[in-house]
Order: structure tokens, then C-alpha cells, then sequence
């Protein structure tokens, strides 16, 4: 990709992923981490939530996106690429923030696993308590 042809950039996190994403005018191919996006997100629903900033504002066939994810799972790197989209769609067109904050696409998702405690099964999870 030339440097030139870039047109905006945004960076989106999910969990423990991290997706730089790259737009630039073209007729709506996305690649992710080189492969298309429909062979590296296996289910119909990560397809939907990568899909869905620009299926929503009706610019799909505009642009080419290019993608690069790394960390976490599935899901969590499809909800970092949505939100990588719409900071990049800002970046190139600030009259989208309102379309793109009503939407919820702009809001961080800042869940994350809860860490174990020691003297616990898990991060809630107590061992099986024995009265005698």
C-alpha cells in the first residue's frame, strides 16, 4: 500500500486484541492481516460486526479497507476491526460522529477477563467448602 493512497487511520481494541486499520477510496474490498475478511472471520457474526459501520452508513462500495489484528479470539478481534472502521471513517469524515455515535460504533467496549485471586478456584469461583 502506498503512502499516498491512505486516507485515514484508526486503531480499535476488544479484550486483549488490537486492530490497526487502514482506509483508502476504493470498491469495498477488506482484507484483514492480508486474507480477505470472509476467509479470516469464520462465523456469519464477526463477518456482521466487522461489516456493520459501513453497511449502517450505506458506504461499503467506497472504500478499501485493510486490517491488521493481532491478540485475543475471534470476536474480540471483529469488535476491535468495527471499532478501528468507525475511528477511521471519523478521521476521513467528521460529519459521521453523530450517525456513528448514535449507532454505538465509537463506544470502547473496556470489558476484560477478571484475573484470579489467589485462595480461589478462579476469579470467583471459591474451592468446594467441607464442614467435617
Amino acid at each position: 500500500m502506498v503512502k499516498a493512497s491512505i486516507l485515514s487511520h484508526g486503531v480499535g481494541r476488544r479484550k486483549s486484541s488490537v486492530a490497526r486499520v487502514w482506509l483508502r477510496r476504493g470498491k469495498g474490498e477488506i482484507l484483514v492481516n492480508g486474507d480477505d475478511y470472509q476467509q479470516y472471520f469464520d462465523t456469519e457474526y464477526a463477518r456482521k460486526v466487522v461489516l456493520a459501520p459501513l453497511k449502517q452508513l450505506d458506504i461499503e462500495k467506497k472504500f478499501d479497507v485493510a486490517v491488521n489484528v493481532v491478540g485475543g479470539g475471534i470476536v474480540g478481534q471483529a469488535g476491535a476491526v468495527r471499532l478501528g472502521i468507525a475511528r477511521a471513517l471519523l478521521e476521513s469524515d467528521e460529519s459521521l460522529r453523530s450517525a456513528l455515535k448514535k449507532l454505538g460504533y465509537l463506544s470502547v467496549d473496556s470489558r476484560k477477563k477478571e484475573r484470579k485471586k489467589y485462595g480461589q478456584k478462579a476469579a470467583r469461583r471459591k474451592f468446594q467448602f467441607v464442614k467435617r
